[in-house]
């Protein structure tokens, strides 16, 4: 870490003068993260308590909802307390630790999302084969395998930036990515931009493969299948198909903000696209898996009339 210690700091250049208004946009992100929190807590719980919840299919989802508190409290916290600071500052091990956690929650939201995607293939197109290919077993290696190699990646990008030599700490973010740090660097990064497209091509392009096979194949049953088997494949897919569009839209405009010149657009639009992956996904997720997953469903009905049963009770 000897090259980065040109710079104990960086500063956040994107945030800008709200004033009066800074109570309201914390009161507002405060509230933002009290509902993550407690819809993707509330469902890891009832998966995790319940064994009839106890099946591939909801152990995946149970992996999604923990990397989507995971990727939150990477950035609301420190969020929170910038919102409220008169100068936007950050550490550069904490820089650090934050490029860690968002990204591995990037990587990790659309290896899950590929995951899921063969797991729906097989339950739908192979179903007398589910339950000897997607034994609890191999479900347990594909959720270990998506965090560690996820992790190591991550790692891989960070030990990068720490050889390089910087020439400015200001960062044109609300938070700290690792691009944004990379263009810093007065010495030489073409180390980092060629393993910067290999990860790419491993994050997306590797997890996509599985994900059009078999979407594409499910679309199959769709279209030539029973009416029964038409119903289950829409029911079961749909959650998962508006889940990898709707973080994809955000994950790629990042992508493309962080390596392009966005001052065209409007610096709120901008901001709020910035973020848009981060706070958005981590409520869409758990309400619609909530709302869409008839045993899941069923389960917070009958946790609910039983807590008002209760108080009916001792009324």
């Amino acid at each position: 870490m000897s090259n980065l210690t040109t710079f104990s700091y960086f500063i956040l250049g994107a945030y800008l003068n709200a004033g009066t208004l800074q109570y309201f946009y914390f009161t507002i992100t405060a509230l933002l993260y009290f509902v993550i929190v407690f819809l993707n807590t509330s469902l890891i719980v009832i998966i995790c308590v319940n064994r009839s919840l106890h099946e591939p299919m909801y152990m995946f989802l149970c992996s999604l909802f923990v990397n989507e508190l995971y990727g939150s409290t990477g950035l609301f916290p420190f969020l929170l307390i910038q919102i409220l600071s008169d100068i936007h500052t950050i550490s550069v091990p904490l820089c650090f630790l934050q490029i860690f956690c968002v990204h591995t929650y990037g990587s990790v939201e659309f290896s899950n999302l590929a995951v899921m995607s063969y797991d729906r293939y097989l339950a739908i197109c192979s179903p007398l084969h589910y339950k000897t290919k997607m034994t609890s077993n191999n479900t347990a290696v594909l959720i270990i395998v998506v965090w560690v190699c996820c992790s190591v990646k991550i790692n891989i990008h960070i030990a990068l930036n720490l050889r390089l030599t910087p020439c400015g700490n200001v960062l044109n973010s609300l938070y700290c990515q690792n691009y944004p740090v990379v263009k810093l660097a007065c010495s030489d990064t073409q180390v980092n931009n060629i393993y910067g497209v290999f990860d790419i091509f491993l994050s997306l392009v590797v997890p996509l493969l599985p994900v059009l096979f078999s979407y594409m194949r499910i679309l199959q049953v769709c279209f030539f299948g029973s009416k029964e088997a038409r119903q289950k494949s829409i029911t079961t897919c749909t959650p998962q198909v508006v889940s990898l569009l709707n973080f994809s839209f955000g994950a790629c405009f990042e992508m493309f903000q962080s390596r392009f010149d966005t001052t065209s657009l409007p610096s709120a639009l901008r901001l709020f696209l910035s973020l848009y992956f981060l706070m958005m996904q981590p409520i869409l997720n758990p309400i619609m898996y909530g709302i869409q997953m008839s045993k899941i469903r069923n389960v917070y009905k009958h946790v609910l009339c039983s807590k008002m049963s209760c108080r009916c009770s001792k009324a």
